[in-house]
């Protein structure tokens, strides 16, 4: 049975703010990198604990998983079979400041 992926307005937020960075000068892009990152996501319903632990915040243990330049900070949440996207994060930048 499939997990449910549920994606916070944190991190709807967030990759809309991706999306409209990149569409500003390369609208394909945008529209590629983002659905690169949604068909990655997806993929969570079947493989919720694909990505790496990431340790850090005080609600984690949290997971990650890297789509080109982007991370994807989740967790999963076994008892209610439900992953939570909770940010998309540019790679080059500092680490977030997790738990949301």
């Amino acid at each position: 049975m499939e997990f449910e992926v549920v994606w916070t307005d944190q991190a709807l937020t967030s990759l809309q703010e991706i999306h409209s960075f990149l569409a500003q000068f390369n609208p394909a892009a945008a529209e590629r990198i983002s659905s690169v990152i949604v068909e990655r996501v997806e993929l969570l319903k079947s493989v919720p604990k694909m990505g790496a632990l990431y340790p850090k915040g005080s609600l984690g243990p949290y997971r990650t998983i890297v789509v080109e330049k982007y991370r994807v900070f989740y967790r999963v949440i076994e008892e209610k079979r439900r992953v939570e996207i909770l940010l998309v994060w540019h790679s080059s930048r500092q680490e977030p400041d997790l738990p949301l």
